[in-house]
This record gives structure tokens, sequence and C-alpha cells, in this order.
């Protein structure tokens, strides 16, 4: 099953791409047909230890989510600097995990639909993947149990736990219970942990409320270890979106590690961004102080890049990017590199260019009369929320400091 992650190499790139005089694929050189996602290979690598290192710290184990890049090669390279295993957030996402080499997925949700177990039967059939998805209801459990049990296998389930007006999860305890001992009925299934998704407690004392949710659920862990529900298992304890993974590892890591083994799944810090993520992950500094020994920060990895398409009345400028190239969602993209081909290098965009209308393939960006800007001129945009723009490429180019482009990495949506 397990294939290796797809990361083009250079001699092999698709699509409208040409080489230079020395070979080398670059943006300064236009190189590459724009508009183009462009990841930072340096950048990427900081993320990627700064996580690792901070699961490690705190003694959880990391399991990033991974429809954030939904990109085999990024899952690898967190698989090799120590994750604990992947999370996914559907059936078919779970097959691309698994066909890149995943051998233990974490399915953050509810898994339902013959068709969508069928898949999941399959990766059980080849018998090198380790599976845990969510359940919240009795009507789940019994046709999880039945369709797993008469194909001779057995599904591994946490019982999701959630709030009052949230998303998905059980109200309360006693309906967890009920759960649990229906569970334990069905021979098909085996109920290996408990999981809640913090991000949908908002308002004031977000924080506090938070904390006493954690502790909550993290009880009602334990109660259910001490009824046997989990069997001679450890019960794996999960939690955690990319804005509230500290007190998670706070409240899930200070937890008796005979019995229990605690999993944050934060996605969208490995490209993180200059927009939600970035806010959020600034309260995160805030909220650790001097508490955090982990140096250095996340930095924002992806770009966007444009051209300058028009220049048709003063103060305005029209990028070719669009609706279709990026988030906007969150924010719309902003400039953040302006350069000019035949320049030595891009320079900051001025704070006083600002794109304030996007549709499905232009941007409309404010400037002052007289910049110095031309038609022909390469715009970096920098982004919010990177899962609605990794979603919108089917390659991404990963580049150096220097904007040579060192490899393609495929995407799987």
């Amino acid at each position: 099953m397990n294939q290796k992650p797809s990361l083009r190499p250079l001699s092999a790139t698709k699509g409208a791409a040409t080489p230079d005089t020395e070979g080398t694929l670059s943006l300064l050189h236009e190189s590459v047909s724009l508009p183009a996602a462009v990841v930072y290979r340096s950048r990427l690598a900081n993320n990627l230890h700064w996580m690792q290192d901070f699961a490690d710290s705190q003694r959880v184990k990391l399991a990033p989510h991974g429809k954030t890049t939904m990109t085999p090669h990024f899952f690898q390279l967190q698989r090799e600097a120590g994750a604990w295993a992947q999370t996914l957030a559907s059936a078919p996402q779970a097959v691309a995990a698994a066909n890149a080499g995943i051998e233990r997925i974490l399915m953050a949700n509810q898994l339902v639909g013959k068709a969508n177990m069928a898949l999941i039967s399959g990766l059980l059939a080849k018998g090198d993947v380790e599976f845990h998805c969510l359940v919240d209801s009795a009507d789940n459990i019994d046709e999880l149990g039945n369709y797993f049990h008469t194909r001779g296998q057995v599904l591994n389930v946490l019982i999701e736990i959630g709030v009052t007006g949230g998303r998905c999860g059980c109200r309360d305890e006693s309906q967890a219970h009920e759960l649990a001992e229906r569970i334990r009925q069905q021979p098909g299934l085996r109920l290996s942990g408990i999981e809640t998704y913090e991000g949908v407690i908002g308002g004031a004392d977000a924080a506090k409320k938070i904390r006493t949710h954690l502790a909550r659920v993290r009880d009602l862990t334990l109660d259910l270890y001490s009824k046997g529900y989990f069997g001679e298992h450890k019960a794996i304890l999960t939690g955690a979106g990319s804005a509230w993974y500290d007190l998670v590892a706070e409240v899930f890591g200070d937890t008796d590690a005979d019995k229990i083994i605690p999993v944050i799944r934060p996605g969208c810090y490995l490209i993180h961004d200059k927009g939600i993520y970035m806010q959020a992950q600034q309260q995160v500094r805030e909220r650790l102080g001097d508490s955090c020994s982990i140096g250095g920060d996340l930095q924002s990895a992806l770009e966007v890049w444009a051209y300058v398409q028009s220049l048709p009345e003063p103060g305005l400028a029209i990028l070719t990017l669009g609706k279709r190239d990026c988030a906007f969602d969150a924010g719309l993209p902003q400039p953040a590199l302006h350069f000019r081909p035949g320049q030595e290098a891009p320079t900051p965009a001025p704070d006083t260019w600002q794109v304030f209308h996007i549709m499905d393939q232009h941007s409309a960006m404010k400037i002052p009369e007289g910049a110095d800007l031309k038609v022909g001129d390469i715009i970096a945009l920098s982004t919010s929320h990177p899962c609605l723009t990794f979603d919108k490429w089917r390659e991404l180019h990963v580049i150096d400091d220097d904007y040579t482009i060192v490899a393609q990495a495929e995407t799987c949506f």
C-alpha cells in the first residue's frame, strides 16, 4: 500500500516552467507560470521542529491535522520529525495518508455511510495501518459494529465529547457512559479513547471555559478507565486545533502516563500565516509567558505570487490572483513583497499597498497615486487560513531563501 510521497524533482516538473540558463527554476527569473503557490523550505522546517519540540516538552503526543495541506510529502516530514500519528477529517483523506506511508491515523470525525466504511475496511485489511475514528451516537455505534464485525474486523473508536451549541459530540457524561457500554457490547468495535474539540468554545473568558471543559473531559476519561472500558490498553485523550493547543497540552499532559496517551492535533502550524493563526499564536505565546522553553516561533511559510496585470486608473492595480487561487474567508491576501523582473531581489511591499477586493481570477489592490509599480511587476502575497489556499493547488513550489525552486510537492485534494 505504502508509496513514496510525491516530491517532484525539477527534471520532472509539470506545467508551464522554463529553466534559466543555469538549468534552475527561479521565481525571480520568471521560470514558472504565475499565479503560483510557494512554500519556503526553511520556514517549513522551522515550524515542523518548533511544534514537535513543544509537544515533547509538554509530554504530549503530536498528531498533526493533515487536512490543512493534504500534501503527502509534508505528512512524511512530520512523521520523521517525531509525530505520533496523522489526523485526517474524512475516509478519502485517511486513504491518502495511508498510501503515503502513514501507519497510525486518527480520523477526527464520525465514520458514516457504507462507502466510507468500505474505504476504512480496505485499510484495515492491509494490516499495516492503525486507524481510529470518532463516535457520538448509538445509531452510529450499531452500524459500525455490525459492518466491521461481519467482515471479521475490529474498529478502534473514540467517544467524542462536545459542548452545548457546538458541533458533534456527547453533551454530558451520562451519554458518554451509555455509549461506552454500548461499544463494549459490540465485538466489531474497541473503545480506544476520548476526543474533544475545544475550538468551538468562545466568547468572554474563553480560556477559562476551555480549561474547565478540558478538565471535565480528562476526568471522564479517567473514570471510564477505572471502570475497565479501555481493556488492557492506555486510553487516547485528544483535543486541540491550532489556536488552543497550549491549554490542551497543559491539562491533558498532566495526566497519569500509565493510563493515558495525551495527544494534540494542531494542523495549521506547519504553514502558519499572517492572519488568524498569527493572531492565535501571539495569544498562545502570551498565555505561555516565560514557561515556554522553546526558542523562536512559528513563521508564515506560504505565499502566492502573482503579476500586476493592469493599472487602469490612478490608485488602482489589478493582480492576476483571485478566489480560485487563495483563501479569502478569513481576510484578503495582502502584499508582502514587490519584485520587478530584472532587479536583483524583491523588496518589502509598502504598507500603503492593500488588496481590498477579490474576484474569481483578479484582485484589486489600492496603491498611492504615483506609486512605483508597472504592469508585469510581481507581487508576493501573504494569506490567512492556509487550509483554503492549499486546496486550490495540485502542486506547490518549494523554494529556498533565494527564491529558487528546489522541488514541487503534490497535494491530494
